[in-house]
């Protein structure tokens, strides 16, 4: 009987890093930022329909509305996001399979250490001031002069400090460790099930291109579970004024709040977008990841 491969650490290296900022640029410059502007419109603004949110941005610029907050926030977020995600979650996804894990545990543990030193360390200010430019218009249609992006941060700054401009990085925090672990653990699982399915049970048989993009979309689209705490995320950064709302927002008070004006049906505005956005990003970052530093490694060692 042959004993299992020896499990291999490989080493950090800094083209995987920029690898993963890379990735993340060219996600939320294609498709992901019109689906983040689509699934923050609707989740802001819970009685607007699919085509009333369509229209709702589209008043605000055109097809230019999509993109709004992609500069500088998205853009800052993506190149260093990306980085700390593949660093952090190889690390963790090596020590877990090290500690005996499997596939789908190791991958669930990878993508929550992941997630988790994406939302402190690069994603709580700048996922709030994105919902903030794309809530503020509100505002700019009562007649108020709306001021610019950098105006608009060193007010809040000035006004409530850095837990202004982290405001809701605690629920940011939990979006990324659920969305993450989903993400990585149900594409695993999803591997395993076409490596059944096509009889590559060895693991050294390597899956194809378009099988690993599969597996990353069905990942990523399943991953929209987590909704609720998308919407309350959005409803906790949210520059729109309603009396009704709680003066502290907390994640359970908002929480209740979306619920009680919502209803059920509140906490999953915006899932349709939400799980286009999540297929995106999965196969970006997990499927083009591993393709990707397949190359990275294969161009390293040419002598």
């Amino acid at each position: 009987m042959s004993k299992p491969a020896a499990l291999e650490k490989k080493p950090v290296k800094f083209s995987n890093l920029l690898l993963g900022a890379g990735l993340n640029m060219f996600e939320v410059t294609t498709l992901g930022q019109p689906l983040e502007v689509m699934k923050t419109t609707m989740a802001a603004n819970r009685t607007d329909g699919m085509m009333g949110s369509v229209s709702r941005i589209w008043s605000r610029g055109g097809a230019l509305g999509f993109y709004q907050g992609l500069i500088p926030w998205a853009w800052i977020e993506a190149s260093t996001k990306g980085a700390v995600l593949l660093f952090v979650a190889s690390e963790a996804e090596y020590y877990a399979q090290s500690f005996g894990a499997g596939n789908f545990t190791s991958g669930i543990a990878g993508g929550m250490t992941g997630g988790l030193a994406q939302a402190y360390a690069t994603m709580g200010f700048c996922t709030c001031m994105k919902t903030v430019e794309m809530t503020k218009h509100r505002a700019a249609e009562s007649g108020v002069k709306v001021p610019g992006t950098i105006a608009t941060f060193m007010d809040i700054y000035r006004r409530e400090g850095l837990a202004g401009i982290n405001k809701g990085v605690n629920a940011v925090a939990v979006r990324q460790v659920t969305n993450w672990g989903s993400r990585f653990g149900l594409s695993r699982v999803a591997e395993n099930g076409i490596r059944n399915f096509t009889g590559k049970t060895d693991p050294s048989q390597k899956l194809t291109a378009p099988e690993k993009i599969l597996a990353s979309a069905l990942g990523g689209g399943l991953s929209a579970w987590n909704q609720p705490i998308e919407v309350v995320r959005v409803e906790m950064q949210s520059k729109k004024e309603d009396p009704n709302r709680p003066k502290k927002m907390t994640v359970g008070n908002t929480f209740r709040y979306i619920y009680g004006t919502s209803g059920m049906k509140g906490l999953y505005r915006g899932v349709a977008p939400r799980i286009g956005l999540g297929v995106w990003q999965t196969v970006c970052m997990v499927a083009l990841g591993d393709i990707a530093k397949e190359m990275v490694e294969k161009v390293s060692f040419v002598p």
